[in-house]
């Protein structure tokens, strides 16, 4: 089956992308995002995500540590793509990917066709972006723009700042041949 991974900051447009490119692909595709994974934990979770603010170049800045319960939780979201893949589901995967998980990735779904596409903006527009959805901590996009994209190849990337979600939708479906 295919996969096509979605890498991103949040609010970079993955979600918008992902809803976009499933209206125009051949075959069917399942959208699965990490933020249903995340609302899956109860609000107060021991052992959840916690977020501490910081400042940072005058800028507040979201730190995000994961504790185990929250571990398992995304540990689970990336097992339930192998069997979703292996059930012969093909998938748009919307995540956030600031760790280990590009390999983790690469092993759970080693029999399918994986195609890596980094979602990029730049930090000012993601930052105003995230102050007008009202549903992100001011901060969140500061703190993983260093670390989403850093240490990852990727088969296409798509800059939702210079392009809509359609058009970069569209520029993944033609580029993989979907």
């Amino acid at each position: 089956m295919t996969v096509v991974l979605l890498n991103g900051v949040g609010s970079a447009g993955k979600s918008s992308i992902a809803r976009a490119l499933q209206g125009m692909t051949r075959d069917v595709f399942l959208h699965v995002q990490m933020d249903a994974f995340l609302e899956m934990l109860p609000a107060e979770c021991p052992g959840g995500f916690s977020f501490e603010t910081i400042i940072e170049d005058g800028h507040p800045s979201v730190v995000i540590s994961s504790g185990e319960a929250g571990k398992r939780a995304m540990r689970g979201m990336r097992l339930s793509l192998a069997a979703l893949a292996g059930a012969g589901n093909h998938l748009i995967v919307d995540d956030v990917n600031t760790g280990d998980e590009w390999r983790e990735y690469a092993d759970l779904l080693a029999g399918e066709v994986v195609y890596r596409v980094g979602v990029l903006c730049p930090l000012d527009v993601l930052e105003a972006r995230e102050a007008l959805r009202g549903d992100r901590l001011i901060g969140l996009a500061r703190w993983q723009f260093p670390r989403v994209h850093a240490g990852r190849e990727y088969d296409l990337t798509v800059d939702t700042a210079a392009a809509s979600a359609e058009d970069c939708a569209r520029a993944i479906r033609d580029y993989f041949d979907l």
